[in-house]
């Protein structure tokens, strides 16, 4: 029989502690996301709304040390109004109120790292206003965005349990130390398996158009994941906030939905700008 060291029995304990706080809280927040997904868009934009207001502050939090300064104000105050704009339908003025917002906050903070101000807000206000439009958009949005959803979250999960099982030679060690190629391919094998189950799903999709669909926006989620983590390491700050237990703040836990995101729906706008959800679901 083996006897377990003191030392690696309380650090395996504090691994199975820890996972057992990662699930409870990715549980409590994915069942609030497609609650709010299924209640309606207006539902679904008011969560949109108080997850960004809550980013926009992580934001100040990593790149200014969370002062409250004018900068932040005027972050929150553009990415709410442009937000409330997509909710009531006009996404015109919502893209407009981030442009003029990205400009002020250019001006104000002109010598002072202006560049990661405007950076701030659009990186918070483009992929809500994104989503919000997404799922109004027409009658697949609720699917579009629980597409989006299932992609993202199998490629963090699978990403997660690859790098565990597999390890091997590292991605990024420099950006982000734990992550590994077995992990990178393992998130894209997650999601492909979501587009496969859409395509079972929803009728008159294309397997090929949809496993090609998913694997990208898998990809692209890890690589947000990645910027993320660059942005945190460049300012030297290990989690946007503690607000979600296991996880972090906000902004690490939707780094992956924020790239994806907006990479979806643009796809499905260049694909037709009138019906973006149907597009991104059937490629047409």
């Amino acid at each position: 029989m083996t006897i377990q060291a003191p030392e690696t029995e309380a650090m395996a304990i504090g691994s199975t502690k820890e996972l057992r706080r990662r699930a409870i809280s990715a549980l409590a927040l994915g069942s609030l996301a497609l609650g709010a997904v299924f209640a309606g868009p207006v539902p679904f934009g008011i969560l949109v709304l108080l997850i960004a207001m809550v980013m926009s502050w992580e934001w100040r939090h990593i790149v200014r040390s969370g002062r409250l300064d004018e900068s932040l104000f005027i972050h929150a105050a553009v990415v709410c109004l442009a937000v409330i704009a997509t909710i009531v339908g006009y996404q015109a003025i919502a893209f407009g109120i981030l442009l003029l917002g990205a400009v002020v906050l250019f001006l104000i903070n002109a010598g002072q790292g202006a560049g990661i101000s405007v950076l701030g807000v659009l990186y918070v206000g483009i992929p809500a206003v994104l989503l919000v439009m997404l799922r109004s958009a027409d009658e697949q949005g609720l699917v579009a965005v629980l597409f989006i959803f299932c992609v993202v979250w199998a490629s963090d999960i699978s990403a997660f349990v690859g790098g565990r099982l597999i390890g091997g030679v590292k991605l990024y060690p420099s950006i982000s130390p734990k992550k590994t190629w077995a992990g990178l391919l393992s998130a894209v094998a997650g999601a492909v398996l979501v587009g496969l189950a859409f395509w079972l799903l929803v009728p008159g999709t294309s397997v090929g158009y949809l496993l090609a669909c998913a694997g990208g926006l898998g990809l692209i989620a890890q690589f947000g994941d990645l910027a993320e983590s660059a942005l945190k390491r460049l300012f030297r700050v290990k989690d946007s906030s503690d607000l979600i237990p296991g996880h972090g703040g906000f902004m690490d836990r939707l780094d992956g939905l924020v790239t994806a995101a907006s990479a979806a729906v643009v796809l499905g706008l260049l694909i037709n700008s009138d019906a973006p959800a149907r597009a991104l679901m059937f490629g047409m």
